[in-house]
């Protein structure tokens, strides 16, 4: 059997790391792509800045709706030496520099990272039909938009998206705040309290047997049937990534306010789980926009499910997924649980990121311990992808120094229940 016009074996001489791949082992995969110029981006710092006036427009609303808010929707960023120690003891490593965790498990309103694109594309969306039907203009107090008026108004139109779980929370949320008929159509690896969640919040869940590219296809095929329907497209969605990479200018000055220098002598290197793509992806091209040469990314993904990464390595993105080499992506982690990468963000982050690693569950579920242990934070499987990532990329030879942060996914939303099933686990 073929797999894009080559048999397996062809592959594997091509690629001897799918060896490993195949057999599910924990791997890292070093971008030989990176600093390639021959992609141009249609992206620029102009689009961040643009998404980040956006949100400030929208901050009377969220401090209006969303008290805890303060009208941002923003992640603290928090020192971990505790857990820095137990990696550094376990693993017989140096990590070098401080340990930060970029706290994305308590941003507000959707307890994940996926607040940051779900909730910018949602609000997008909402201003540009309120400013379309002349109902606001961009000097307006943005809080009105909570008045019954609006909220009818968006009642005549629907929000569509296809998720695993988090992404489907922030839109969910989101849309039916504001008013909107929305639907998410949710994979089978979806955890059941995100649907029960959705549910109490009155979003209409469909629930598929299938995993997530089937939940995206599913959901596109119906919102195309009516006009008054918006579809949030996981994979292909540039308001999504502007969305996400709107955190680099806010963490700039997190870091400036620790007093952390990142340059050529002190660079950040930066550990993000990895499903579809669209959130690391986004955090990473804001990232590269705001530090240059001087920051360096990683991506995480479930040892079962690999989709980025063997997307860049082939070099054929969304025209290959981890079904097509016989690997089931089926992992605890159900955010990133993807087996097909989307081709927009594979593209844009393939000159800027270092590498990609892969994570075993039973790993995932260790660190998810060790985490409570040492910092009593509590994350979710999917948010311990990036805490083994100082580890992994550690290298004597490169003598690497500077400062390492671990992106938290998600978390703050987990039921206590399962919750300590996990931590059991652990």
């Amino acid at each position: 059997m073929l797999i894009a016009g080559k048999s397996l074996d062809q592959w594997k001489a091509d690629y001897p790391l799918l060896n490993e791949l195949l057999q599910l082992n924990e791997v890292i995969w070093n971008n030989p792509y990176k600093g390639e110029t021959s992609y141009i981006s249609s992206l620029s710092l102009n689009d961040i800045l643009d998404a980040e006036a956006r949100m400030k427009r929208f901050a009377p609303y969220f401090q209006k709706v969303y008290p805890e808010t303060n009208g941002i929707i923003e992640s603290p960023l928090s020192e971990v030496n505790a857990m820095k120690k137990k990696l550094e003891q376990d693993y017989k490593t140096e990590i070098p520099g401080r340990l930060l965790l970029k706290r994305d498990d308590t941003l507000p309103i959707a307890g994940s990272i996926k607040a940051r694109g779900g909730i910018y594309e949602v609000i997008k969306h909402a201003e540009k039909l309120a400013l379309g039907h002349a109902l606001l203009t961009k000097d307006d107090n943005y809080a009105v938009l909570a008045d019954r008026k609006f909220t009818e108004f968006f009642s005549a139109f629907s929000i569509t998206v296809g998720s695993t779980g988090n992404l489907g929370l922030s839109i969910g949320i989101m849309s039916a705040k504001l008013g909107f008929k929305v639907t998410v159509h949710m994979s089978s690896d979806a955890k059941q309290w995100k649907k029960d969640l959705l549910r109490e919040k009155g979003v209409n869940v469909v629930e598929h047997e299938a995993d997530y590219s089937i939940a995206v296809e599913e959901g596109r095929k119906q919102c195309e049937k009516k006009l008054t329907c918006y579809f949030i497209d996981d994979e292909n969605s540039k308001d999504l990534f502007m969305g996400y990479a709107v955190a680099a200018l806010r963490l700039k000055k997190q870091l400036e306010r620790l007093n952390i220098k990142v340059n050529e002598a002190n660079p950040l290197t930066v550990y993000l789980p990895c499903g579809v793509g669209g959130a690391p992806g986004g955090i990473a091209f804001g990232l590269h926009q705001v530090f240059g040469e001087d920051v360096h990314c990683y991506f995480a993904e479930p040892t079962h499910s690999p989709s980025m990464l063997l997307g860049l390595m082939t070099n054929l993105h969304d025209q290959v997924s981890v079904q097509d080499f016989g690997i089931d992506n089926v992992t605890a982690a159900d955010g990133l649980a993807v087996g097909r990468p989307s081709g927009f963000v594979g593209r844009e982050i393939k000159p800027l990121i270092d590498g990609v690693y892969t994570v075993d569950d039973k790993r995932l579920y260790q660190m998810l311990r060790w985490i409570y242990d040492t910092e009593r934070i509590k994350l979710e499987p999917s948010a311990l992808a990036g805490m083994i990532g100082p580890v992994i990329t550690a290298d004597p030879v490169k003598n690497r120094k500077g400062t390492q942060l671990v992106w938290a996914t998600g978390g703050s939303l987990v039921p206590q229940n399962v919750w300590e099933e996990d931590y059991r686990r652990g």
